[in-house]
């Protein structure tokens, strides 16, 4: 998904994606929109400009998205003052990439924030399991407990 408030550089991305082999599923130019359009789908990847029209900027969306959806978010901005890296670094992105940028550098970004929220999303997964196994084996053990002391 896209998140651009300017619709030439929107248009202009969402055609250079399609020609990298990329679906995007939506381009829309606020924050609101893209929390919206986040409600009904889980995009693969979430391509944020951090300056948008709208109540929101793209650093108060991605942290709301966050909140609710686990999805990657990379930054695109024509900004590059500390202030407004500090706070974007705030919400975890999974890059942030100074306009203009080529294709194959935002290509190469957008592969490896997937892999990386894969890869977490699969350690999420163990770790769940392995808290669950460790409560089960702390439920035996207590029973096992109990067992043998009202056996004596």
């Amino acid at each position: 998904m896209i998140v651009e408030d300017e619709l030439i550089v929107s248009k202009s991305l969402e055609n250079r994606l399609m020609n990298a082999g990329f679906n995007v599923i939506a381009a829309v130019n606020t924050g609101e929109e893209a929390i919206q359009i986040c409600e009904s789908f889980t995009p693969d990847c979430i391509l944020m400009d951090i300056k948008l029209s709208g109540e929101l900027d793209g650093v108060q969306t991605a942290a709301i998205i966050k909140s609710k959806k686990n999805i990657p978010v990379i930054y695109l901005t024509a900004f590059a003052d500390d202030e407004i890296l500090e706070k974007a670094k705030l919400t975890d992105p999974f890059g942030y990439l100074l306009k203009p940028f080529d294709i194959r550098d935002l290509k190469k970004t957008i592969e490896i924030a997937i892999y990386k929220h894969s890869l977490e999303k699969n350690r999420g997964i163990v770790k769940k399991n392995s808290e669950s196994c460790l409560i089960i084996l702390h439920l035996e053990m207590f029973f096992l407990i109990r067992m043998e002391k009202l056996q004596m």
